[in-house]
């Protein structure tokens, strides 16, 4: 999975305690890169792309994704997002999130 520039990074700390591979924006030296470049990155690496940027969902129609977990900004914890997170990773194999958007 990766994690969007503007994710928490304790997002990324709550996933990898639970042992879910995850990048983040600065781990992959995306900071400032444009909203493709970081979908490029997801696809390149094979990662399930997590934002709250609501650009994302248009992104998602015109652009190869291997699937984007999404939510509004502010409206979910951290302890929330985590846990929906562990839940698309448990349920979906990776063939199954492609060209998939998954609402938290």
């Amino acid at each position: 999975m990766h994690l969007d520039e503007h994710v928490a990074h304790a997002v990324a700390d709550g996933l990898r305690r639970l042992g879910i591979d995850v990048t983040t924006t600065t781990d992959a030296g995306l900071v400032g890169a444009s909203d493709v470049q970081q979908l490029a990155y997801a696809v390149a690496n094979g990662r399930v792309m997590f934002t709250e940027d609501r650009d994302f969902l248009a992104l998602a129609v015109t652009n190869e994704h291997l699937g984007i977990a999404y939510c509004d900004q502010n409206t979910r914890s951290i302890g929330q997002i985590v846990r929906g997170l562990e839940l698309i990773w448990e349920v979906y194999e990776p063939q199954e999130m492609r060209k998939r958007i998954e609402f938290l």
